[in-house]
């Protein structure tokens, strides 16, 4: 009894470590490189997503995203670096990562005259789903999906909208931890986004972790929870957009609304150093502001102080886009 005892008050002390240990990182990009020939497609590239958490991955044509997807789907092998899934590396355990790892890359083949119930099912077979197993699966990521009701339509009849469907179900039939959605919604119309974008959603409030590129920022903005910025195979900014604007914007967007007098506005803040690019419209007034929060409030007290009537004052939020238009350059290589 005494040694049973030990054996559980050991393991009871396991459990009370592993929960006291910091949460590691679902994917974990380490100094990656890519290089062809004079080109450094990716860059000396780090980043790490953690679990259920969507990670945006947004630059130009030709940034590298593609390039470091791939190398995380273990379809190419780094010049230096390294890239880990679960703690798995794409270069020395490619068979781990690709068993934790679902890839939907931007263009993908199909078979025309297969309908969308054999399509899955090649695929859950070819990742060794046997019996009852399979037929879970495929019932799961057909009612997930919503191809339930196209079971039996050959792919050739799909819309653009419903083959993404497909090709994401195909990349998650395995149950995968991770998946790397390269442009999902590039040519969806606007209710296909949507549903896309609730269905990531969904998927990360899972517990799975999802790496996703974009062209379309407003969407990205919407569902994930940080961004990587990339140009030129580097990174030149994470996290949320919030912490971005911070890092790399020092001014602020303000929106003033003057009942009267306006011109008089306009000229007061022209005369002040903390003041810049002042635009008049009507009775709005924006302009750009250095100072944090108290600078603000205290630009707004001396407004009122010199009698002038505002009736609405507060700072403009910028958008994804704005973020990636100032920290990006918009050189190609």
């Amino acid at each position: 009894m005494g040694g049973e005892s030990r054996v559980k008050s050991q393991e009871s002390r396991v459990k009370s470590l592993k929960s006291e240990m910091p949460e590691q990182p679902v994917i974990d990009m380490r100094r990656l490189h890519r290089f062809f020939g004079s080109t450094r497609a990716v860059n000396d590239i780090s980043f790490e997503v953690m679990k259920g958490e969507v990670f945006g991955y947004i630059g130009p044509n030709g940034a590298g995203k593609t390039t470091s997807m791939r190398i995380l789907a273990t379809l190419d092998i780094p010049t230096y670096g390294d890239a880990l899934v679960d703690g798995f590396s794409v270069i020395n355990d490619p068979d781990r990562v690709r068993r934790r790892l679902g890839f939907m890359p931007d263009y993908f083949g199909t078979y025309a005259d297969v309908n969308c119930r054999e399509y899955l099912d090649f695929f859950a077979r070819a990742y060794g789903l046997r019996g009852n197993e399979r037929r879970r699966a495929l019932a799961h990521v057909m009612g997930f999906t919503k191809l339930d009701g196209l079971a039996e339509k050959p792919i050739r009849g799909l819309s653009k909208g419903m083959k993404q469907r497909l090709c994401l179900g195909r990349s998650m039939i395995h149950d995968p931890s991770v998946l790397i959605l390269d442009e999902p919604a590039a040519g969806l119309d606007p209710r296909a986004r949507i549903e896309l974008r609730q269905m990531i959603r969904e998927l990360a409030d899972n517990g799975k972790t999802i790496l996703v590129s974009s062209h379309i920022l407003t969407e990205l903005a919407e569902m994930c929870d940080r961004v990587g910025i990339i140009e030129r195979g580097e990174l030149l900014a994470v996290g949320t957009v919030a912490e971005i604007q911070r890092g790399q914007i020092t001014h602020c967007q303000i929106k003033a609304r003057v009942l009267e007098n306006v011109a008089a506005v306009a000229t007061w803040l022209e005369n002040r150093g903390d003041v810049e690019s002042i635009r008049v419209d009507g009775q709005l007034i924006r302009f750009s502001h250095v100072g944090e929060s108290d600078a603000q409030a205290a630009l707004l007290r001396e407004m009122i102080l010199a009698e002038f009537a505002i009736a609405e004052f507060g700072i403009e939020q910028r958008s994804l886009e704005d973020v990636f238009m100032h920290v990006t350059r918009g050189v190609v290589q």
